[in-house]
């Protein structure tokens, strides 16, 4: 048997031995259903990134109708929203971070692509960096995931995973890695 202390990777293998709920339960109730991401988050494998993979269209729909400093509030809202929704629904599943609650990784890339340069190349590139630091989970990601709870402990770790994709976009902008 591991030693949970000394076993990073413990939550990370409970989580995707979790039981998904049914698509008739998610879409229930409204809330339930933005947290699985519409419906994504009830896909397997790789819950998290299919949510991610819907928020990129929903954002490139709606986003360039929006003026920047709706963005801005709208994804204060969407944060505060999600740490209240993923709390109230990993109560009804028992599960603090349910692997299919995917609006915290749809949310922290909707904040990425705000930040992004507005082309093709550098949306795929945040795409591929978010989904690497949201999997490998480098730290303080890890310590944050495994030991803040509630719906904020949800949201907060995506949040930085997305800091770091945008520090690494920034760092190729300016090294003119990426125009």
């Amino acid at each position: 048997m591991t030693d949970p202390i000394h076993d990073p990777d413990r939550s990370m293998r409970a989580r995707t031995r979790v039981a998904f709920p049914s698509w008739r339960w998610a879409r229930s109730d409204p809330g339930r259903l933005m947290v699985f991401g519409f419906g994504s988050g009830l896909l397997r494998p790789g819950s998290g990134t299919w949510g991610t993979l819907l928020a990129w269209p929903i954002w490139a729909l709606a986003a360039p109708m929006v003026p920047d400093l709706a963005l801005g509030i709208f994804l204060a809202i969407a944060f505060a929203y999600g740490c209240w929704a993923c709390t109230r629904v990993g109560r009804e599943l028992g599960v603090d971070d349910h692997v299919g609650m995917v609006w915290d990784e749809m949310v922290a890339f909707w904040l990425v692509l705000w930040l992004t340069p507005q082309t093709l190349a550098a949306q795929a590139l945040a795409f591929v960096l978010f989904r690497f630091f949201d999997t490998v989970k480098p730290p303080p990601i890890r310590y944050f995931d495994q030991h803040m709870k509630g719906g904020f402990g949800v949201m907060w770790d995506d949040i930085v995973a997305a800091a770091y994709t945008l520090l690494v976009l920034a760092i190729a902008v300016r090294t003119g890695v990426m125009g």
